[in-house]
């Protein structure tokens, strides 16, 4: 990643509304008070390796470990000898008492269909899949490829592979045949596992021909595994291709756990890069699965009686940690929900919220600035009192869509801890704990015990309080990434080469005078006006407080007076109409939010943006757009393909 060496990068938004933990929260909560929290981070903070020794008693070890870090920048080991095993950690040793009949798995189907695994379901057919796979000759450190619909087969998946030391790659299921192959070719995968279609919006998506025409070029697949999802007739390989059910009654269920080392590869993951081909970030399984556990119980407050929604799909890595492997090590109770949140209309999730009566919900901005276009008219009509948690995770969450989200989601009552954290970092780094800290509208607040995390300058020179600059992290944690796959240089290249001796997020940041955390976007998004890096974040949180607007996206321009001068791409809410005296409109009232410096110069008005499928907007597209340029670099991950054309289309 190239870092601008230029100066810091000013900060405009300011923000003082701050809501305290309420009382009764707070009081029964697993972190009471500001004073704990400070006392446990400074723990953390100076004597790293007794902290997380003690906060790794909180797994079952096969073997204890004998040191908790070999720390050789940039390559860490964490708890070096320990043995464990996710699946064990995720389901059996909940099956030792009570908690076996507990629901594990509360699933609803796009249709409507609805299932309940609990635990001791979800161990049997986690041991039987996992005889599948190694009847099929998946042996210890074999990647296994899935690309399935959320169903609650794709979690028995991964969680066989877990249990048998075979590391997954998840694909997501809007992918197209050809990026399957290319991360398929990456990881030399042995088997895939998918199914015959998925449902979308109330459409088929055709996994099996899709997964059909990745594996003619993918001579490592040995094996295809079909799970039956809509019983649509798809074309079949005999001897190659399996059905997922065919074969599970003819397995015996015995398989027990692995132990594996604390190192084992448990998963990899790709992320898109800007250009060339995507990072398969590689994570293992003991220092993973603790920073997952751990997070899961501070940052959503876990308790027995909860029933957890997390909306992201098992493809991004939200779903790994914070469907899968968090809360399910933690014995909770999880909401699957496979389709839409608009179908068959816009009050899909919280029907599901009523029906469930959950009482944890973390998804997205982009969800959440879906759910305000559309109106209040359809939470309106159900009853969410069950709700007493609210997260945010994906993208910084602009002031105006956190105050909706409290207000009309959350009744007012419910702390929202507003995430952040990479596919990299494998859990939540900086966030609020619900019980300890005082929020403020879209900040991330505080990083977690055991995350030290640094502003700095292109030289490495600590920022000043509200000055905006690189965010870094200056001590090791158990959830990190190790490398990425197969290529030890780009990783050391791509992260800890910038900023010497940090690791480096990519994102732009600032610290206030609480020592709360702003995330300003990644800083390729910085803009260059006459001199003074903006952040786009806070000119398009501006954008978005105008009660017209649905959702912005600000880009910079190439401007041979200004170096750059501001696009803004906006989306306006249901019923307000583009013209000329609205768009003048909205650069007074930026003007009036965050000062003349983030007037911008040109506003388009669209209909949509490009998104990936994760839901973050695609800025380096629009800014090509802008530029009046052909995109380049990777499009795979994004969600709709004809946005672009409609962008270059559409009219000012």
């Amino acid at each position: 990643m190239n870092v601008d060496p230029g100066g810091s990068i000013a900060s405009l938004l300011q923000e003082t509304r701050v809501f305290p933990p309420p009382v009764d929260f707070a009081r029964s909560a697993h972190v009471k008070s500001l004073a704990d929290y400070e006392a446990l981070w400074n723990f953390a903070k100076d004597e790293p390796e007794a902290f997380w020794a003690e906060q790794a008693k909180a797994l079952s070890w096969d073997q204890p470990w004998s040191a908790v870090l070999d720390w050789k920048p940039p390559f860490a080991r964490w708890f070096v000898d320990g043995k464990l095993n996710a699946s064990y950690n995720c389901v059996d040793r909940h099956c030792l008492g009570p908690a076996r009949n507990k629901a594990a798995i509360i699933w609803e189907g796009e249709p409507g269909e609805r299932r309940v695994l609990r635990y001791q379901d979800l161990k049997r057919e986690v041991e039987r899949f996992a005889s599948v796979l190694k009847g099929l000759g998946v042996k210890k450190g074999d990647v296994v490829a899935v690309y399935m619909p959320l169903v609650p087969e794709l979690v028995v998946a991964l969680l066989a592979c877990a249990r048998l030391g075979a590391p997954h790659t998840v694909v997501f299921g809007g992918f197209s045949g050809e990026s399957l192959a290319g991360r398929i070719q990456d990881c030399k995968a042995k088997v895939l596992v998918t199914a015959d279609a998925g449902y979308r919006r109330g459409k088929l998506i055709p996994l099996k021909d899709n997964a059909d025409a990745a594996v003619a070029h993918c001579p490592s697949i040995e094996n295809v595994i079909v799970y039956e999802r809509v019983k649509s007739k798809v074309h079949w390989s005999p001897g190659r291709d399996h059905w997922w059910h065919e074969l599970m009654a003819s397995t015996p269920p015995d398989c027990p756990p692995e132990p594996l080392d604390s190192e084992h590869p448990l998963y990899i993951l790709y992320t898109s890069g800007s250009t060339g081909k995507p990072k398969g970030i590689l994570h293992t399984t003991g220092g993973y699965l603790l920073g997952a556990h751990l997070t899961t119980r501070w940052v959503f407050d876990l308790k027995d009686d909860d029933t957890y929604w997390c909306t992201a799909d098992v493809g991004w890595v939200t779903g790994h940690t914070y469907l899968v492997y968090g809360p399910l090590s933690n014995g909770a109770t999880c909401v699957m929900y496979e389709g839409a949140p608009n179908w068959p209309d816009e009050g899909r999730f919280w029907r599901i919220i009523e029906d469930y009566r959950v009482s944890i919900l973390y998804t997205a901005p982009t969800a959440i600035r879906a759910f305000m276009k559309w109106g209040e008219q359809f939470p309106r009509r159900h009853d969410l009192s069950s709700l007493r948690l609210l997260g945010s995770v994906g993208e910084p969450i602009n002031p105006e869509a956190w105050m909706w989200y409290h207000k009309v989601i959350g009744g007012g009552r419910c702390p929202i801890v507003d995430t952040w954290w990479q596919t990299e970092t494998g859990s939540i780094m900086i966030s609020p704990l619900p019980g300890a800290t005082p929020t403020v509208p879209g900040s991330a607040t505080r990083p977690l015990p055991g995350i030290v995390p640094e502003i700095v300058t292109k030289d490495g020179a600590p920022c000043g309080t509200n000055q905006g600059g690189f965010l870094v992290i200056k001590q090791p944690w158990p959830s990190m990434l190790r490398t990425l796959y197969g290529d030890d240089a780009r990783y050391q290249s791509q992260y800890w080469s910038d900023i010497p001796g940090c690791y480096f997020t990519g994102d732009g940041a600032r610290r206030d005078e609480s020592g709360n955390y702003w995330i300003m976007g990644r800083v390729d998004d910085v803009l260059n006006v006459a001199g003074h890096r903006l952040s786009t974040m806070e000119v398009e949180s501006a954008l978005v407080s105008h009660p017209q607007v649905a959702e912005a996206a600000v880009v910079g321009k190439p401007d041979d007076l200004k170096g750059q001068s501001i696009a803004a791409f906006v989306t306006l809410e249901t019923g307000a109409i583009a013209s000329e005296s609205l768009r003048e409109e909205l650069r007074s009232h930026v003007t009036r939010e965050i000062g003349a410096l983030a007037r911008p110069d040109e506003i388009r008005f669209t209909e949509g943006l490009p998104k990936t499928r994760s839901g973050k907007i695609m800025r380096r597209l629009l800014r090509d757009i802008a530029a009046g340029v052909e995109s380049s670099g990777d499009t795979s991950t994004l969600e709709d393909l004809t946005v672009l054309a409609r962008l270059r289309t559409e009219e000012e």
